[in-house]
Order: structure tokens, then C-alpha cells, then sequence
């Protein structure tokens, strides 16, 4: 009997693990490691989906018609450029599936997603890893990695899990100088979290090689949904969709999402905690001596003096009941994702590793904070 292999990549690929939600032998923990919205959708959200339950055996729409003319009026794009995916993953998939296969190349940067990477192996494509810049990504190197062979490029803006952000200008020149048969995907899933950002879909109307990807997964707090979509060219989007499955969203995710889209109200509140909590977070476990670089995301990138702090200090969170990101497997082993949570959360976690690091000396912050918490206050 003949032996049946896979297609050439698959093996090479090691399975995406999510953020873990439990610790064992602790019953109530505090998850901060899948950069989830710690407010939750918007109670339109939840309607729209509850609602769509009464007609689960009616087929969806094929097109996404109404969920893409909403994202389209809110951000002034064209909804006949747009395509809808099960989350943003399924876009890359479908990018990958359609651009790339045996024989060409497809470069992401050395801190990137790994959902690129492993879209890549599924396509039978070669992945060429870049260097970043002390956690940036660098224009050049990319640049540099281009071959006759390269099909895509893929640069998450804002990274992750850096939290770092590219310029306008640095991804205008990329945009460029890339050879024509080149496409060049942007990855905005964190763009809600920069007040103002388009997430760079003014570069994917001015250039024809340029392709955005975003999701509702992070700001609009619809992860178990998993909902994403994709801005490009038409003859990109017309492309996509035919290899996109013709009822791959259900009702209640296109009815979630429209709602979702719709309440600003709630997005707004969101974007004002994340922002208020983020620098709180941030300069608070800097003053212990844990800095992180300028986070444009509902995260931040701790750094630790080395590995075996890291890997200390995540095990001494996890004894107190809270979950954040080991991220070794993207090239940063002494370095802890954290999630920015609600008030009670970032407090918690903060006081926690200021703990593990023994306070700072003199600290009032420290002092302070051991204080409300002992009052029982953000507990």
C-alpha cells in the first residue's frame, strides 16, 4: 500500500498555540495573555447575535453585502474592495492560497505573527525570515530579502507582539521600491488602538501592490466570533474570492460584527481605558525596573533582564492566578506579553511583579498601590 504523504511545507509546520486561559489547582485566574478586550463587545453586539439565533437554518448571505457596506461607510473605503474571512487569519490564508505555492517565497519580519510563516508552509511556499531593529521592523532588510522568488511581504502595523509601530513614510517607500510582482500585506489587526489610524488603508488606494488586512477579534471584542476582513485592489479582492468558501460567516457573525462596527459609543470607551490603563501599566512596572518599548496596542512587551527572569517571573504570576504571554517563540525569550486588562487586572498585575522584582526602593507608587490593595480596593 502506497504511503500517504502530505503536501510538501505541512510537516515543517508547528501548530499555532493560543494564549492559555487556566493554570492548574486555581479556580478564578486573570487572563492577560490573548490581548482580548477586557470590556467585552457591545451589548448591540451580543443583541444582533442572540437575535440571529432564531434563524440558524437559513443559509448566509454569500457576498457579506451588508457587513461590507457598513465597514466601507465607516471608514470611506469601497465595499467591492473589500472581502470578509473567518478572523484576519483566514485572509492571510486566503493570500497565501492564492499568490504563493512551490517555488516562491514569502517574507515576514523576525518579531512578526506566526500565522504568516505557517500560511506559507500550508501554501508549499518558503517563508524567508527578516530582521527587525531592536523590535522594529526595518524597511531595508525587507528590501534587502527581496528575490526573483518573493510573492508576498507581510509586516504587522502595530506589531505583535512588539507593540511597535512603522511610520507612514517608511511603508510608502517600502510600498515603492517593492518589484512589481511582489504584494505587500499590512497587518493591522491593533489599528483601532491608535486614535486616527486608518491602518494604512490610504496606502492600499494609492498603491496597487498594497493590501490591508484588520479584524474585529481585538478593539471590538469579538475573538470567539472570529471575524476579519481585507481592503485591496479589485483584482486582488476578485482573486480571494474565489478561493474564499461561499458561507464561510455565518448570520450571527455578519450580524454581530455590523453592530459591533456601529456602536462608537462603546469603542470609544475602550480606546479611552486601553489608553489610560496601557501608560499606567506601562510606567508603573518601568519604575520596577521592567521597561517595554512605546506600546500602540492593548499590550505591552515587558523586558526582563534575561530568559530565566522572564520564565521566573511568569511562573511566579501563574502562582498568583495570572495568565500573560511567554514569547521565545518569537525571538523575544526574555521578554512577557502582557494584555492591558480593566483597572483591577493591570493593578493586580503590577503589584505582583513588583513583588517578584522586590519593589522599587522609595517607591510611592509601590507604596500606594500595596495599600488599596490591601484595603481590598481593584481586588
Amino acid at each position: 500500500m502506497a504511503k500517504i504523504i502530505p503536501q510538501p511545507g505541512i510537516m515543517q509546520i508547528t501548530p499555532y498555540v493560543g494564549g492559555a486561559s487556566t493554570v492548574d489547582g486555581i479556580a478564578n485566574v486573570i487572563k492577560l495573555s490573548s490581548n482580548e478586550n477586557p470590556f467585552g463587545p457591545s451589548p448591540h453586539a451580543v443583541e444582533a447575535f442572540q437575535r440571529a439565533g432564531h434563524e440558524l437554518h437559513r443559509y448566509p448571505n454569500t457576498d457579506h453585502g451588508a457587513l461590507r457596506q457598513a465597514i466601507g461607510d465607516f471608514h470611506g473605503l469601497d465595499p467591492d474592495r473589500i472581502i470578509c474571512g473567518v478572523g484576519s487569519d483566514e485572509v492571510i490564508t486566503f493570500l497565501c492560497q492564492a499568490y504563493s505555492g512551490p517555488g516562491t517565497e514569502v517574507i515576514h519580519t523576525e518579531h512578526g505573527f506566526s500565522m504568516y510563516r505557517i500560511s506559507a508552509l500550508a501554501a508549499g511556499a518558503t517563508p524567508v525570515m527578516v530582521p527587525e531593529r531592536e523590535r522594529m521592523v526595518d524597511v531595508d532588510e525587507i528590501l534587502k530579502g527581496v528575490t526573483d522568488k518573493t510573492s508576498l511581504v507581510f509586516v504587522t502595523n502595530p506589531g505583535n507582539p512588539t507593540a511597535t509601530m512603522v511610520s507612514h513614510g517608511e511603508l510608502a517607500r517600502l510600498a515603492r521600491e517593492l518589484p512589481d510582482h511582489v504584494l505587500l500585506v499590512l497587518d493591522a489587526a491593533y489599528a483601532e488602538y491608535v486614535d486616527g489610524f486608518d491602518g494604512e488603508a490610504s496606502l492600499v488606494s494609492k498603491y496597487e501592490n498594497v493590501f490591508m488586512t484588520r479584524t474585529f477579534s481585538k478593539m471590538y471584542g469579538l475573538g470567539g466570533l472570529r471575524i476579519g476582513w481585507g481592503y485591496g485592489a479589485s483584482d486582488v479582492i476578485d482573486v480571494l474570492n474565489r478561493v474564499r468558501g461561499p458561507f464561510n460567516l455565518s448570520m450571527p457573525q455578519l450580524a454581530a460584527a455590523e453592530a459591533a462596527l456601529r456602536d462608537r459609543d462603546h469603542a470609544t470607551r475602550c480606546l479611552r481605558e486601553n489608553t489610560r490603563l496601557r501608560s499606567w501599566l506601562a510606567e508603573t512596572l518601568a519604575e520596577f525596573g521592567v521597561p517595554s518599548d512605546t506600546s500602540c496596542t492593548n499590550f505591552i512587551l515587558a523586558r526582563f533582564a534575561s530568559e530565566d527572569e522572564a520564565s521566573t517571573c511568569n511562573t511566579y504570576l501563574q502562582e498568583q492566578g495570572i495568565i500573560v504571554r511567554k514569547v521565545g517563540g518569537y525571538g523575544l525569550p526574555n521578554c512577557l506579553r502582557i494584555t492591558v486588562g480593566d483597572e483591577a487586572s493591570c493593578r493586580r498585575v503590577a503589584h505582583m511583579i513588583g513583588r517578584f522584582k522586590g519593589g522599587a526602593p522609595g517607591s510611592k507608587l509601590m507604596l500606594l498601590e500595596e495599600d488599596r490593595l490591601e484595603e481590598g480596593e481593584g481586588t
